[in-house]
């Protein structure tokens, strides 16, 4: 959103969360995972890029596995959104940081590119990346489908909702 936080973060700071609600902040993995363990989730994605055009992407399911399982991405159809798809490439991939490299490419794509996510090799969704105006870095906050992997992002919040009732015993 405004670029104070940092979230060149290690594999620790992703799974317990980071920074403030009220601005930048990251959920944590192991808040994630307990959000959707139990009840089935939708996820949308909002971003605006730096000329306030805004756009989203929404799919149909969203969850994570445990710590056990690297976190790993459990993502459904893509539903609509003028932003388009930037996400199902990364589907089923295991959350990496710089301190844990878990996506297919031969290098380490959080260290080359500053980043943590669920990347595959490396990235058509960027939203961990570098906050910064258009031309200050070569490799920022992006959504590959919409404005392309050079043109970088003034925002971009995923958000979940849940869409059924809680699956728990009763």
């Amino acid at each position: 959103m405004d670029g104070t936080e940092n979230f060149y973060r290690p594999w620790s700071h992703y799974k317990a969360g980071f920074g403030n609600m009220a601005g930048e902040y990251w959920l944590g993995l192991e808040n994630i995972l307990l959000l959707t363990l139990r009840k089935e989730n939708e996820l949308r994605v909002d971003m605006e890029d730096w000329k306030a055009g805004k756009a989203d992407a929404k799919y149909s399911s969203f969850s994570i596995d445990s710590e056990v399982d690297s976190y790993q991405l459990h993502l459904g159809r893509f539903t609509g959104g003028n932003a388009g798809d930037s996400l199902t490439l990364h589907n089923n991939m295991k959350f990496s940081t710089f301190d844990r490299d878990q996506d297919t490419w031969s290098g380490n794509c959080a260290k080359t590119y500053l980043v943590a996510f669920w990347n595959k090799r490396c990235h058509q969704a960027n939203p961990t990346g570098l906050y910064a105006p258009p031309g200050l870095v070569t490799s920022g906050i992006f959504w590959n489908s919409w404005r392309g992997s050079k043109n970088v992002m003034k925002t971009l919040a995923m958000k979940i909702r849940s869409v059924s009732a809680c699956a728990c015993a009763r």
